[in-house]
């Protein structure tokens, strides 16, 4: 049996392999931005008024109320599920709050709370009870193709259902409705089974198509009384919270995916030799690297890929701790970090990659032992790149990319460009032991 020093390849190795390949210089960027966030003492009201937007007359008096709550990484996702349950609670009603993330946690009741707990939503900070079961029960099937519609058991027996969600552009696919409040419905409330029966009929049905059709059978059939819709700037501050009645899912949701999409944070160049991105996990995104930012979708779904940017060489250096091991998506690298292989949780992985129906997307590339060896890997397979011409790009992660350490050919670029300040001029890369000497860029002063 291998062990994890059989899959990882020494520095020595890859540099005799290799041989001369002369590194860029690497300076520091800023992306430019004009954002206007809610300010943070104001987010609990925002959240409380957007409650106040739905068609509470439809619960009875002193009815439960379960609100859902996924596993990424929203900002001040306490804040706001505390005031959602808050406000319930000022009405009189009896509010729960329920994973509804598909098969994360490791498709466990346990994993499921533990990653609640993790965000900072938990008992404590919220006010409420935490309700986690992986049971579902079926409430119909789609008119055409016959596909069962489950959904959390605990949220299906509730006298009302109100789910709270970052909307997004998605990993997988384009559509009119993507991540957002229908998705959470459809996959997220429908715990692992919901989300590998979504999963296994999206590759011929499509998730543009799949969703709107269940959500419209999920509103007819359950309690809904509307969502939360949140939507984040550049910095992944909160920017925009609303409540979203039932009639207004598709629609609005719809209209606020194009918000999402202008304001997303994006690579400021369309074309680069190399990106390192410094840590990937479930709560950056559902697949580990936002394949928005890369531009790749290993996927088995038949999805086009993203036009741009176009990069030619990705490494990844590490998993996020939220993530558990979780290394979906490491397979859009092309050399990943040993601290990766490390980390790896085989069997929580693989549990998501076949609920997703996308086991590309969990490859191990060559694993590398130093950062040394990661970007002189990755810089020797690109052809005949001089230094001074290479455009390699170090992010933290694909939600955090206002501060990029930028190889010189980027920096002069940046330098004409009214969307990019240089923070700092290129100079040569520094290593200790091999690994990179710099913080990540987010964390630069």
């Amino acid at each position: 049996m291998e062990t994890l020093s059989d899959l990882v390849v020494a520095e020595e190795t890859v540099l005799e392999a290799c041989g001369e390949v002369e590194l860029p210089e690497m300076g520091l960027v800023q992306q430019v931005w004009e954002t206007d966030p809610i300010p943070p003492d104001e987010i609990a009201r925002r959240a409380a008024d957007a409650v106040s937007d739905l068609p509470l007359d439809r619960i009875p008096d002193g009815g439960e109320v379960a609100v859902g709550a996924g596993s990424r990484g929203i900002a001040n996702l306490s804040t706001i599920v505390g005031g959602v349950v808050e406000e319930l609670q000022s009405r009189g009603y009896d509010p729960f709050v329920f994973p509804a993330m598909g098969s994360h946690g490791g498709a466990t009741a346990e994993g499921q709370e533990e990653m609640l707990a993790e965000l900072g939503v938990d008992e404590q900070t919220i006010g409420c009870e935490i309700r986690s079961s992986m049971d579902v029960v079926q409430i119909g099937t789609t008119p055409e193709r016959d596909v069962p519609v489950v959904a959390d058991a605990n949220a299906a027996a509730a006298d009302a259902i109100l789910p709270v969600n970052r909307v997004k552009p998605h990993t997988d696919f384009d559509g009119t409705v993507e991540s957002g409040l229908s998705k959470m419905l459809v996959i997220g409330m429908g715990k692992q089974r919901g989300a590998k029966i979504a999963h296994e009929w999206a590759v011929d049905w499509s998730f543009r198509n799949m969703i709107p059709e269940i959500t419209g059978q999920l509103l007819e059939e359950l309690p809904v009384v509307g969502g939360v819709a949140i939507v984040e700037d550049q910095h992944d501050d909160t920017d925009h919270i609303e409540g979203v009645p039932p009639a207004g899912f598709l629609d609005r949701e719809a209209e606020l995916l194009e918000t999402a999409y202008d304001i997303m944070p994006k690579v400021p160049y369309e074309k680069l030799d190399v990106l390192v991105v410094d840590r990937q996990g479930k709560d950056v995104s559902g697949q580990g690297m936002d394949t928005n930012v890369i531009g790749r979708r290993p996927f088995a779904i038949n999805e086009p890929g993203p036009e741009e940017p176009e990069i030619k060489r990705i490494y990844a250096r590490s998993l996020t701790e939220t993530t558990h091991g979780n290394a979906m998506g490491m397979g859009s690298a092309d050399f990943v970090h040993r601290d990766i292989a490390a980390d790896l949780d085989s069997s929580t992985t693989l549990i998501n990659a076949i609920t997703a129906s996308t086991t590309r997307g969990v490859r191990l590339p060559p694993v590398v032992e130093t950062d040394r060896a990661g970007l002189v890997a990755a810089l020797s397979t690109l052809g005949v790149v001089g230094p001074d011409d290479a455009r390699v790009l170090r992010a933290t992660d694909t939600m955090r990319l206002d501060r990029l350490y930028a190889s010189k050919a980027l920096v002069e670029e940046a330098r004409d460009r009214d969307d990019l300040r240089v923070l700092r001029e290129p100079e040569p890369i520094a290593f200790e032991g091999g690994q990179f000497a710099a913080p990540t860029p987010h964390e630069t002063e």
